[in-house]
């Protein structure tokens, strides 16, 4: 089964995860938004990375796992407006290729990984610590959200393997 974990935003990631194993990490692909140096993610770039790596791959075989983030305390009501519309192209996406979508929660995953109330950091740790040859990808403090995105395609497929068994 290939499991496609999305941390959405601007600053997210997209994990191609497959039989337990990390195929590829990408930064979310964003484009320019008007001026002031803004961004948008890159919807059509987003289905040609997913496409690229799905095309030898049954549809019934593919899982898409988004993490379901809502609006935080203390947030703009640009960069809400801003999150929700990269949410939504995401899902946007997945709804035209016709691919499977699931939603978890952030404290639902994280407390998976027992990160709760850690610091952001965490995620990157505890991702190196479960797949050491994916460190150099995750060498950076910036790649937290490479390390959320495999994170959340891990707990799908722990998630699923505890239903099915």
């Amino acid at each position: 089964m290939l499991i496609i974990g999305i941390d959405p935003g601007i600053t997210g990631a997209i994990c191609f995860f497959e039989n337990g194993k990390i195929i590829d990490v990408i930064d979310m692909p964003t484009m320019a938004s008007g001026n002031k140096n803004k961004k948008q993610i890159n919807g059509s770039q987003i289905f040609n990375e997913i496409s690229y790596r799905i095309k030898s791959c049954k549809p019934e075989k593919i899982n898409v796992v988004v993490e379901q983030v809502s609006a935080m305390p203390g947030q703009g009501v640009t960069s809400m407006f801003n999150f929700g519309q990269s949410f939504g192209v995401i899902k946007g996406v997945c709804a035209a290729m016709q691919l499977p979508i699931f939603f978890v929660r952030p404290a639902k995953w994280k407390k998976h990984y027992d990160l709760i109330n850690s610091q952001k950091d965490s995620s990157r740790v505890k991702a190196i610590e479960m797949f050491p040859k994916f460190s150099l990808m995750l060498s950076k403090k910036k790649d937290s959200n490479k390390a959320d995105a495999i994170l959340i395609a891990n707990y799908h497929l722990n998630t699923i393997e505890n239903k099915q068994s």
